[in-house]
């Protein structure tokens, strides 16, 4: 998120100092420490792929809503907007925006960034083909939502520019290795002489779908952004509703007219 205000730089700028707080993880006292099972990491990503292959033939809403503060926490600005992702006829799998975006932001302007990671960073999967990409640090065990978890630190181990990467927490269900809760941040932040790009904290939630896979439901962020000019305290809500099967037995519709039938298992993006 960019500052979108031009306002003389170098105000408040000790406040920035912040900004490394924002990103830190904090870890529950309630954590119990234990030998970590043996490449944790790996044995998650191979859990991760299969709910995230499960994930990808499903049809779902995604409504984001990204609102700015003011300094008596009054809403002065929001982002909304909801779309479709699901399939083609064909079974081609695409996003298909609900209605216009509402946009009064003004303190920040979203960037690519942003919505890179609204897409695969917030509903974080680590699976086989990026767990090469990241370090894992265990931090014990933890009762979450009624299952006791691991607790396992992730943070890239290079990071290229361009790319997008999560740094943070994933609680792992210990009785099937996959992820009920993730909290941590998009990185990296994009902070230069000529270029403020800041991304919040947050906590995505998971809930079971199917009565089988663990899907993300819930993105929230409540978090203070430290920008040269001021500190921007902003909200972020993101749900992921309607979950629904994509198969012979589904029927989509696009403007109101039912499409034919697609194949039972649909290809990948």
């Amino acid at each position: 998120m960019k500052n979108g205000c031009m306002f003389a730089t170098g105000l408040l700028e000790s406040l920035r100092i912040a900004l490394i707080l924002t990103s830190a993880v904090g870890f529950s006292p309630a954590l119990r420490a234990a030998e970590p099972p043996p490449n944790l990491l790996k044995k998650i990503a191979l859990a991760e792929s299969a709910v995230s292959q499960a994930r990808d033939n499903y049809t779902y809403r995604q409504e984001v809503v990204i609102q700015e503060l003011d300094h008596r926490d009054m809403v002065k600005g929001e982002y909304q907007e909801s779309r479709d992702v699901t399939f083609s006829p064909s079974g081609s799998r695409y996003e298909q925006v609900v209605g216009k975006p509402a946009n009064s932001l003004s303190e920040i302007k979203l960037t690519t960034e942003d919505f890179a990671d609204i897409r695969t960073i917030q509903p974080f999967f680590l699976t086989p083909d990026n767990v090469a990409l990241y370090s894992g640090e265990y931090k014990g065990e933890e009762m979450m939502d009624g299952s006791l978890c691991f607790v396992e630190h992730v943070a890239p181990k290079q990071v290229l520019s361009g790319a997008r990467y999560f740094e943070g927490l994933l609680w792992v269900r210990e009785t099937d290795l996959t992820i009920v809760r993730s909290e941590g941040q998009a990185v990296p932040q994009i902070d230069t002489l000529k270029e403020q790009n800041l991304f919040p904290h947050f906590t995505t939630l998971w809930q079971e779908v199917d009565g089988k896979w663990m899907f993300p439901t819930d993105t929230i962020a409540d978090d203070t952004l430290f920008f040269r000019n001021w500190p921007l305290r902003i909200k972020i809500r993101i749900r992921y509703q309607k979950y629904k099967k994509f198969g012979v037995e589904s029927t989509l519709t696009f403007d109101g007219e039912a499409a034919p039938p697609a194949p039972p298992v649909a290809p990948q993006p």
